[in-house]
């Protein structure tokens, strides 16, 4: 069989972000029951710590998926054509390891982080959840605004950026393509003031959202920090916080979010009320309250890529999407030995 060769282009096409909702639903469930294999991912950084190559390899029992994500993290690349993330997204058969599918990675990133917030969301925003603020307005900013609209009726949205003009750019662009009304506002405490969705899709490396702005009852889905180093939000917003993560493991070794302030003494490690699949199969509960305030720190996971990946690929299948290519691997017949051409003293079956 032929393997698979899908680009970004392609994968908005194959995976919408409320579909994409779903399929994570689905795979999270699925490590929560141990039906999946999900190592720490390891990461290699340049010489100057301008970028990093990321591995991010894993198996998930249903669907049934193997794979590996190969990544880029460049953060200097906000701001022009390229992402931040880059790489692909390689698909194998379980039964016998043959390459399925090389995806871009770009996409499949910007789609399925924000679905597994839309998922957070789904299971602790409040039921009248509609206000929200996004701060940000690169890739993951668009993708949280869709994954927000599909899981709740939003009355109004605020966005902000370090960068005015950007956030600016962002309101407009996608008032009109959404069809609300987005305003951008000059400061991140002005974006939260009266929110009970949060969004924080940043590259910031210090908290852009404190814990005194957060209104009673709102709930945060912080996407944009992923190493020790690094957060967006204050030890004061995660401690007055219900906090899920999408896996323990990962958050106590690579969330700033959480590590930070358990250096600091702020909370423990049972800080973490749960994972988002225990929510999603009924092992701990959600939201307790209306007043409330409940977080989701996302650090993404390769069985959320393997799931992504596994629906695009069975979907390509099914709309001829791609381009087939052959990669090796397969065994090929070898010619046959002309007739009393066998060496002397060779026999058949002779390593």
């Amino acid at each position: 069989m032929a393997s698979r060769i899908i680009t970004d282009a392609e994968v908005e096409k194959l995976l919408p972000v409320g579909e994409c909702i779903g399929v994570m639903a689905r795979g999270l469930a699925a490590l929560a029951r141990d039906d999946a294999i999900q190592p720490l991912r390891t990461m290699v950084w340049l010489p100057d710590r301008s970028g990093l190559l990321g591995l991010m390899p894993g198996y998930l029992g249903s669907p049934r998926a193997l794979g590996l994500k190969v990544v880029t993290v460049f953060p200097g690349n906000h701001g022009t054509e390229y992402d931040s993330h880059q790489g692909t997204v390689m698909l194998f058969d379980v039964g016998n390891g043959s390459t399925l599918a090389v995806i871009d990675a770009s996409s499949i990133t910007a789609i399925r982080t924000a679905a597994v917030s839309g998922v957070a969301t789904r299971l602790l925003a409040r039921e009248d959840a509609g206000d929200l603020a996004i701060l940000g307005s690169g890739v993951q900013a668009r993708t949280h605004l869709e994954a927000m609209r599909a899981v709740r009726r939003l009355r109004r949205v605020r966005a902000w950026s370090r960068m005015p003009e950007h956030a600016r750019r962002f309101a407009e662009r996608h008032s009109t393509l959404s069809g609300l009304a987005i305003e951008a506002v000059p400061t991140a405490r002005e974006a939260v003031r009266g929110a009970d969705l949060i969004c924080t899709a940043t590259s910031a490396r210090d908290p852009v959202l404190l814990g005194e702005w957060i209104t009673p009852g709102a709930h945060v889905n912080a996407v944009g920090a992923c190493f020790p180093t690094a957060r967006e939000l204050d030890t004061a917003a995660v401690a007055r916080a219900r906090l899920f993560v999408d896996r323990r493991e990962s958050a106590l070794n690579e969330a700033g979010e959480v590590l930070i302030p358990i250096r600091e003494g702020a909370f423990g490690p049972d800080h973490i009320a749960g994972e988002l699949g225990e929510l999603l199969i009924g092992r701990v509960p959600g939201r307790q309250t209306a007043e409330q305030v409940t977080l989701f720190e996302s650090l993404g996971l390769a069985i959320e890529d393997l799931a992504a990946a596994h629906h695009i690929y069975h979907r390509a299948l099914e709309t001829d999407t791609g381009v087939a290519v052959e990669l090796g691997g397969r065994r090929r017949a070898e010619p046959a030995e002309p007739v009393g051409k066998r060496p002397a003293g060779s026999a058949s079956g002779t390593p």
